[in-house]
């Protein structure tokens, strides 16, 4: 019984996105995992949205202009005298690395904090395309887009449930 739930669950994580026209591949499985494995949920929110996280008030990557390029080199490099973590070992150590052209000395007190997890490029290559692919310029969180990232049946999706029914409107 509980391996068809399990079953169940997997399906329903590949047949969701591809009935939202977004079809599932390895890079989006990978990008996602490492997403959660690095917790860029800590700050960003599971969907990306931003605002305040156990990491202070992290920007919305669902709003952000910030091209591939640049994403990629905040993930690697973080974001120098804010919250935002580097993720690319050793990424001030050497000056040939190409965290804005500082190394640990050059970069002095605004060196971005350490990160929990360094990530290999794989993986940098990989967090980077789902939050392009999947989270930038999406607009709003949807019910969908929720158990698309949690699975069918969590709890956190429910604040994002339709349910039909309008607030009732004062003095109608």
């Amino acid at each position: 019984m509980r391996t068809i739930g399990l079953l169940t669950m997997l399906l329903l994580a590949l047949v969701v996105p591809i009935a939202l026209g977004q079809p599932v591949t390895t890079a989006d499985t990978q990008g996602k995992s490492v997403f959660r494995k690095a917790n860029c949920i800590g700050c960003h929110k599971w969907d990306g949205s931003g605002g305040g996280g156990y990491g202070g008030d992290a920007l919305s990557l669902r709003r952000t202009q910030l091209g591939q390029e640049q994403i990629v080199m905040i993930v690697q490099c973080g974001r120098p005298g804010t919250g935002m973590p580097y993720h690319l070992r050793g990424a001030y150590d050497d000056p040939n690395k190409p965290c804005y052209g500082m190394d640990r000395q050059q970069i002095g007190g605004h060196i971005p904090p350490e990160p929990t997890i360094y990530l290999r490029a794989d993986d940098i290559k990989a967090v980077v395309a789902y939050v392009v692919d999947n989270i930038k310029g999406k607009g709003e969180t949807t019910h969908a887009g929720c158990i698309a990232f949690w699975g069918a049946g969590s709890r956190v999706c429910n604040v994002y449930q339709d349910t039909g029914h309008e607030a009732a409107k004062p003095g109608g």
